[in-house]
């Protein structure tokens, strides 16, 4: 039998997220717009933020949604989006430097902060000359992300009709472009803490009334990103220190209310 919901629902995801493409050949400024917001929460905006190494981590960030990349035999719970980023821009045809290939350049933070050659300055270069390919990215990664995230959930029609009421709008579609690449889909085993995830998945879910476009929808998703930010520090091994990342996390947060 012909699942007719489904068919409806990728249409109507189409006139949310791919709207975007639509205005892409007017002026591509909704699309614009989300990428700027994105860079200036990962990266404050800066060319010199697109490569870097933050204190305590394992793995360098790029690009204006900080895709994390890992050395030679590092092994996190967390999803490896730098490759996925760089597979995804050789599809669409961009010419990737050799640099880009394999693992991470630098074993440790320290080789990458003692590295003097010039190869972060070339990485950045190529990253700001690409901004509106990963912004591009991002929305692909938001919509592929939902099936797997109704397969997941226990309750898929209503992470379905979260995600349909936030497409509708603008600032819905920062939300979802925005907080997938922040703290990515929720589906993976691997990214839990006392089996509790923190991803779209587990903020979509945690969202509270009855789903409709507009404001309200926006409104919620920040409080209910705010819940399972607020959670997953209280769920957090002692020992990652993860309560000092919470000041700024809810900030980012915040972004996703109307009006922010």
């Amino acid at each position: 039998m012909v699942d007719y919901s489904m068919f409806r629902f990728f249409w109507l995801l189409c006139i949310g997220i791919c709207s975007l493409s639509a205005a892409s050949a007017a002026d591509n400024s909704a699309l614009k717009e989300i990428g700027r917001r994105v860079w200036v929460n990962e990266c404050a905006g800066s060319t010199q933020g697109l490569v870097s190494w933050n204190a305590g981590e394992k793995f360098p960030s790029l690009g204006i949604g900080h895709f994390i990349w890992f050395p030679a035999g590092c092994r996190e719970p967390f999803d490896e989006s730098f490759p996925q980023f760089i597979a995804y821009a050789a599809r669409r045809g961009a010419a990737i430097p050799a640099f880009f290939r394999g693992p991470a350049p630098w074993a440790t933070r320290a080789a990458f902060l003692a590295d003097h050659s010039g190869r972060a300055d070339q990485m950045r270069r190529w990253l700001a000359a690409h901004v509106e390919l990963q912004t591009q990215y991002l929305a692909e990664r938001s919509r592929a992300a939902l099936p797997r995230m109704m397969r997941a959930s226990q309750r898929p029609d209503t992470v379905r009709a979260w995600y349909e009421a936030l497409a509708r709008t603008p600032q819905g579609l920062y939300c979802l472009i925005d907080y997938v690449n922040f703290k990515g889909e929720g589906t993976k085993t691997t990214e839990r803490y006392r089996g509790q995830g923190w991803g779209l998945l587990q903020v979509l879910e945690e969202m509270r009334g009855t789903p409709a476009p507009g404001p309200a929808a926006a409104a919620e998703f920040s409080r209910a990103a705010a819940s399972v930010m607020q959670r997953r520090v209280r769920n957090s091994p002692p020992e990652r220190g993860e309560k000092k990342w919470l000041p700024g996390w809810l900030n980012r947060c915040r972004t996703y209310a109307p009006g922010k």
